[in-house]
């Protein structure tokens, strides 16, 4: 390769990288964690337990109810079944005649704006992983940070390329901090490459494919591709609202038939969690049935039936699906890692929290590469790397960590935590920033890793103090979740702590002439 097209492609792979790598960083480390969702949903709400005997019969009558008094329900209405994890709840959703969604809970007396919806700590983690928190556009912003993460990797692809046998093992620690760092960069991110080909891409269609959609809708499909578009990804055939009335059957019946219609198409098993019912109490009415199988790349699958008499309309589950549908679910699983078991689910954890690394170490390169060896006074521009580095990828794991323990405290107070999780996490957020700015970034940096880990430790250690009755019940019960839960927070702690005595280490001995300098 040329020196000037190597240089080219290092500086779009250093830019890129810096554009999207703060994002990125919460991204990572959010997503490793939203690996145990439901782990984690079962540990945040200690008093929760699902009463299922009636539910589905109820949200039957509750839907009767909807569309009585919301008419724009009846042509679509949907509901949630009822799960292991403590905050899904069963709930109706729908779109009225202005264009907003609505939603109703079983506990719910009236109906409210779904953009309200509050959500407990799993939730919220998983929105930090695919909006960074941000209303409305964060998931579009995470679509354009995808796009430019998957040049940063196509250029550090062609960067590497030539050396790639004689980088994949080179990993020499010594004085020369930088080229640890640069080693340890160039081996995470070749061996973990196909993953993270995976993530840039399914990230970004699954946050532009709206985007896409309305674009190619006008540019090029004369407004016929929307519709199209529906048909591709639902089980659902066209259909037509008949006027009549007729009797609906009941979510639980209906969704006891779409797994029959599932298992006998070859699904290895088929679990409901959402249906929707178009031209409800109509002739003509419909259903689509939602559920998960296990052993298929892509878990989601969905059946149509007739809502009036049960009637098979249509199957599109592992086994039975067309090309659509098969890429469409695998696009999930892939970007997931809902297609395999418990061990996949920790090898994503791990990718997860290697990805996250392999941003930050981006950024320890940049300022390795631009301070000056002979001064104490640094460029501002190295100052201000740093500082961004320290604020935004400690800040975040110190934010996190805070939104774990603020739930926890929050629930022995009597606070619902849906309540507490979003504040907490901003305020102190904002707070390491701040204390990154006053403190300067080795000071904040050892401070604040410390400060993760005493809280990642607390988080873990008061759950067994606090809850460990519910502790001993579960591990009755034969489920691990909460005790996993406390361990391994307690594992992040003190991997946390190692990195503060490290850091700290760096400021104290290591070369004055860096931005990383105590003095």
């Amino acid at each position: 390769m040329k020196a000037n097209t190597l240089r080219t492609f290092t500086l779009v792979h250093t830019w890129t990288g810096l554009l999207a790598g703060f994002a990125l960083f919460i991204a990572f480390y959010a997503g490793a964690l939203t690996m145990f969702h439901d782990e984690i949903d079962t540990w945040a709400m200690p008093r929760a337990e699902m009463a299922r005997a009636d539910t589905m019969d109820r949200a039957h009558r509750m839907l009767d109810d909807i569309v009585a008094k919301h008419p724009a329900a009846r042509a679509s209405i949907g509901v949630t079944y009822p799960a292991d994890h403590p905050s899904h709840e069963v709930a109706a959703y729908w779109m009225e005649k202005d264009g907003s969604w609505h939603t109703q809970s079983l506990d719910d007396s009236v109906a409210r704006d779904a953009e309200d919806h509050e959500h407990g700590l799993a939730d919220f983690i998983y929105e930090l992983h695919y909006d960074l928190g941000i209303p409305k556009i964060g998931i579009y912003l995470m679509g354009v940070v995808s796009v430019i993460y998957g040049l940063a990797l196509l250029t550090g692809v062609l960067i590497h390329l030539p050396n790639l046998v004689r980088e994949l093992f080179a990993l020499r620690p010594g004085h020369n901090l930088k080229r640890l760092w640069q080693d340890a960069h160039n081996v995470i991110g070749i061996l973990s490459l196909p993953f993270h080909i995976i993530f840039a891409i399914t990230g970004a269609l699954l946050c532009l494919t709206l985007v896409m959609l309305v674009a190619f809708n006008t540019v090029a499909f004369d407004g016929k591709l929307m519709g199209a578009f529906e048909r591709m990804t639902s089980a659902l055939p066209e259909t037509r609202d008949g006027g009549g009335s007729a009797v609906m059957l009941t979510p639980a019946e209906l969704g006891a038939r779409a797994r029959q219609a599932a298992l006998a198409a070859g699904a290895a098993d088929f679990e409901p969690d959402y249906m929707r019912y178009v031209h409800y109490g109509h002739t003509g009415a419909a259903a689509e049935v939602r559920g998960t199988s296990t052993k298929t790349l892509g878990e989601y699958g969905m059946v149509s039936l007739d809502a009036a008499d049960g009637r098979v309309l249509k199957v599109q589950v592992s086994g039975a699906r067309d090309a659509n549908h098969a890429t469409y679910a695998a696009i999930f699983g892939l970007h997931f890692g809902t297609f395999g078991s418990l061990s996949l689910r920790w090898l994503y954890f791990l990718l997860g929290l290697a990805g996250a690394f392999l941003f930050y170490s981006g950024n320890l390169l940049y300022i390795e590469t631009r301070r000056k060896r002979r001064q104490a006074d640094q460029p501002l521009k190295v100052r201000a790397m740093a500082t961004a580095t320290v604020g935004v990828c400690i800040g975040a794991c110190f934010a996190i960590s805070c939104t774990f323990l603020g739930n926890l405290l929050g629930s022995v107070w009597g606070a619902e935590g849906s309540d507490i999780v979003q504040p907490v996490c901003f305020g102190t957020f904002a707070l390491a920033l701040l204390w990154t700015f006053w403190r300067r970034p080795a000071r904040a940096a050892v401070e604040l890793l410390a400060a993760t880990a005493a809280v990642s430790i607390a988080v873990g250690a008061l759950d067994m103090v606090l809850h460990g009755e519910r502790l001993l019940r579960t591990l009755a019960e034969g489920r691990y979740a909460v005790l996993g839960l406390d361990i391994v927070s307690i594992a992040m702690g003190v991997g946390f702590a190692w990195l503060a005595l490290a850091t700290r280490q760096r400021a104290v001995k290591g070369d004055p002439c860096s931005v990383w300098a105590s003095t």
